[in-house]
């Protein structure tokens, strides 16, 4: 959230003081906290400009504020595999803007394309960069990852990406659980071959609100591809698992 606040000309908040507060807040909602499997208390700590003034410049007052929300499954499917699509009119991101941010112009962004998935009976988009529209980037509300012939790979940071905190867990514990575990581009050409000649073992994404969501289909143009046999694959099963026993399973580490 502070690099966040860095990009978008937001004073940094003392992060000690903000984790005893969370702590306080919890604890006097903890009646609110469900116990159901596959719920959680949601958490979404917000800073917003409060001065009373109408302009173009950076706002000399903020408020910060955290709001809790028990939910449920950010997706209608559940656990159960879900069906993404790329778009090809539109573009989240571009490097050297806000797409490394969380704020929400970068869901404004999304949001078209995400309505014309929607109809077409798809739950998300799967952005690619917007200079080439080549490479992979992210999913509309979730990082992505791609085991593909044994190695996990997701995107790497280009300036465009959110740097989730759920990718870095993700990454974090393929590791040391031994696995090859890769950032770097992968072209929706390649993923696309990979589908149709059966190397492309599972697909997910990773978010605080989607925590571990399997990809069952992705489709791409006039083609659409099912990722192995089209159920959760064993590795995103493992990840869902750790997940549920506990969201905050490894501790961010900023470098």
């Amino acid at each position: 959230m502070n690099r966040s606040c860095q990009i978008i000309c937001i004073p940094e908040f003392d992060e000690d003081l903000v984790i005893e507060a969370l702590k306080a807040l919890i604890n006097l909602e903890k009646d609110w906290v469900p116990r159901v499997p596959q719920t959680s208390l949601y958490i979404r700590p917000t800073i917003i400009a409060t001065d009373a003034f109408l302009g173009l410049r950076t706002s000399h007052t903020y408020r910060f504020f955290i709001i809790l929300s028990p939910v449920g499954a950010y997706y209608a499917e559940g656990f159960n595999p879900v069906k993404i699509m790329v778009s090809h009119d539109h573009v989240r991101a571009l490097r050297g803007g806000i797409g490394e941010a969380k704020t929400p112009g970068n869901y404004a962004a999304s949001l078209l394309a995400g309505q014309n998935a929607k109809e077409k009976g798809y739950s998300q988009v799967l952005w690619l960069d917007g200079i080439e529209r080549r490479y992979i980037e992210e999913v509309g509300a979730m990082n992505i990852f791609f085991v593909l012939d044994d190695e996990l790979i997701t995107p790497e940071l280009s300036g465009s990406i959110l740097p989730g905190i759920t990718r870095d867990s993700v990454l974090q514990l393929a590791k040391m659980w031994g696995l090859k575990a890769t950032e770097r581009k992968i072209s929706i050409e390649k993923l696309m071959d990979a589908g149709d000649s059966g190397k492309l073992q599972e697909v997910f994404g990773s978010g605080t609100a989607a925590v571990i969501s399997p990809v069952e289909k992705i489709k791409w143009a006039d083609k659409e591809i099912t990722i192995g046999d089209g159920q959760v694959g064993p590795l995103t099963k493992r990840l869902f698992k750790i997940e549920s026993i506990h969201p905050l399973f490894l501790t961010y580490k900023a470098d």
